[in-house]
């Protein structure tokens, strides 16, 4: 397994695949996806986890973060997350966030992240915002 800085347009078949799996491919291009920080994790050469990150005044905010469904549960996905907090921690960013499901309130728990602010929804689905902080 070996994590790594990728480009936007890399991301966009996995996120396509895990996230939208019913949307063309420009549905899954988000805003200021051309000045993100974006990593991948490959395994045998094959790009199987992505997540993007967003810099904003000193806050990194991490989106878009997917594992291709037969290499989940096997803690690729906690590893790109200490990947990216461990980078973080080497910047001038102060904040790690993110927009968490609240099925996924544990998992994030696991990295330091606490959940603030009341429960929102999308699409009929629950989240909190959730944080943690790096410095």
């Amino acid at each position: 397994m070996d994590i790594q800085a990728i480009s936007w347009e890399q991301t966009i078949a996995l996120r396509q695949s895990v996230l939208w799996p019913t949307k063309p491919p420009e549905y899954c291009h988000v805003e200021g996806d051309h000045k993100a920080l974006h990593f991948g994790v490959f395994v045998n050469g094959s790009l199987v986890c992505v997540a993007s990150v967003y810099l904003q005044a000193g806050k990194a905010r991490l989106r878009k973060f997917a594992t291709q469904a037969d290499y989940q549960n096997q803690g690729i996905g906690s590893q790109m997350i200490d990947f990216i907090i461990s980078s973080l921690k080497e910047t001038d960013v102060k904040v790690f966030w993110c927009d968490a499901r609240e099925s996924a309130i544990s998992f994030y728990q696991r990295f330091g992240m606490q959940p603030y602010g009341e429960r929102f929804y999308k699409a009929d689905i629950a989240y909190f915002k959730m944080q943690v902080l790096l410095g």
